[in-house]
């Protein structure tokens, strides 16, 4: 019975660290979410004015308009790679974190 009880502390343990790295996940992909939303708002914007300037340390640099809008595209189309990539991680967490806790549950109706 002991054995049993030790099981289950394993198990525990192991759903706890399951749950943090799910809720790191969480706060990386909410991260992302805002680098992407501010270049998705920074496209929308550079298409409503003429000159464009990039931001280099404490200075603002005139920059072409073209090579802004390639550039932040560019960067839009990483951070959707990678939010994609968190989520698919976070979904295999979710899977993992379910099955450990009937696992537990199981073992803790046994007793």
């Amino acid at each position: 019975m002991a054995h049993m009880e030790k099981d289950t502390e394993d198990k525990l343990s192991q759903l706890q660290l399951v749950e943090q790295n799910l809720q790191s996940f969480l706060l990386q992909k909410q991260n992302l979410q805002m680098q992407l939303m501010e270049v998705e708002s920074a496209l929308t914007e550079i298409d409503k004015t003429e000159n464009a300037y990039r931001i280099i340390g404490s200075l603002m640099v005139a920059a072409r308009k073209d090579e802004l809008k390639k550039e932040l595209k560019s960067k839009q189309e990483m951070l959707n790679m990678r939010i994609n990539s968190v989520e698919k991680q976070e979904d295999k967490l979710r899977e993992k974190a379910s099955k450990m806790q009937s696992e537990v549950l199981e073992q803790m109706k046994g007793k």
